[in-house]
């Protein structure tokens, strides 16, 4: 094969030389149909690594100019590495857009169609097994969304306010990123939740050997300790430790209505392998 058809299906395709070379000669020179055969054989390639946990990638976010809706979207990697590539990073924001166009968080309808084909070829590409992991959708019913990437686009917020600016409601979804409440206020923590602390903080102070009225105090404090510490408008704002997150929302006349926070891979499970034990398995096999 002539070196101009190796570098013409190289640069369309973005493989390898010894892959574009061996394609060619399967086609007789046609890279048109090489293309073709590629992509056919992209499709068996992805789903051989579909089975592989893609843990890393990065988050991102779309808002809409007024600050109506917002959207927050995660797509996976394997490596850290490929989160960083701009083919990964071209094929999510491709995804980003077609979402907060269609205001679609249905992944499944999402990607059918020309995205689907976007990732089995990018799994090709990088030969890393690539995931649209989820998507949501936050409108403002009466008020503001704000949105917030950290610098390494693996947190990302959207935050709405009731009242208030864009630019008060991205201070509270940095706060968010940085502190990760579980709740907006003390009110909407679980009471299963509060149980099951409640239940620890009572076997701790048991052990004081403290009168029972005092125990009782104790535990009451400690678990409104938990909630003022794990709610956001409880929380001192991290811009400001001197007031909270509440207080400050207050004085611009606005209400936390609702936040969203996504970080890379949380709740995957990551299959650790003790490649001493595996080589010895297979020695022993």
């Amino acid at each position: 094969m002539s070196a101009k058809l190796v570098k013409e299906l190289r640069e369309r395709t973005g493989l390898g030389l010894l892959e574009c070379k061996k394609a060619l000669a399967a086609a007789d020179g046609d890279v048109d149909k090489a293309i073709e055969e590629m992509r056919k054989s992209s499709g068996m390639k992805a789903a051989k690594k579909a089975g592989r946990t893609a843990a890393d990638g990065v988050v991102v976010t779309r808002l809409a100019e007024d600050g109506s809706y917002g959207l927050l979207l995660e797509v996976n990697s394997e490596t850290d590495f490929v989160a960083r590539d701009d083919n990964f990073l071209g094929f999510v924001n491709s995804v980003a857009d077609a979402a907060f166009a269609a205001k679609q968080t249905d992944v499944a309808a999402l990607m059918a169609g020309d995205l689907e084909s976007a990732r089995e070829a990018l799994v090709q590409k990088i030969g890393e097994n690539i995931g649209v992991r989820r998507i949501e959708l936050v409108t403002a019913d009466a008020g503001v969304i704000g949105s917030y990437v950290h610098g390494n686009s693996r947190i990302a917020v959207l935050v709405e306010l009731k009242g208030g600016d864009q630019d008060l409601a991205k201070d509270v979804a940095m706060h968010v990123a940085a502190v990760n409440p579980q709740v907006v206020s003390p009110s909407d923590m679980p009471e299963e939740l509060v149980a099951k602390e409640k239940e620890i903080y009572t076997a701790q102070a048991a052990e004081s050997g403290k009168p029972p009225e005092i125990i009782e105090k104790m535990i009451g404090g400690r678990v409104k300790k938990f909630l003022a510490e794990n709610s956001l408008v409880e929380q001192a704002f991290v811009k400001d430790p001197d007031v909270t997150v509440g207080k400050l929302v207050s004085a611009a006349g606005a209400e936390v209505a609702s936040f969203v926070r996504f970080e890379v891979g949380e709740g995957i499970e990551v299959e650790k392998i003790d490649f001493a034990d595996e080589v010895a398995a297979q020695l022993n096999g």
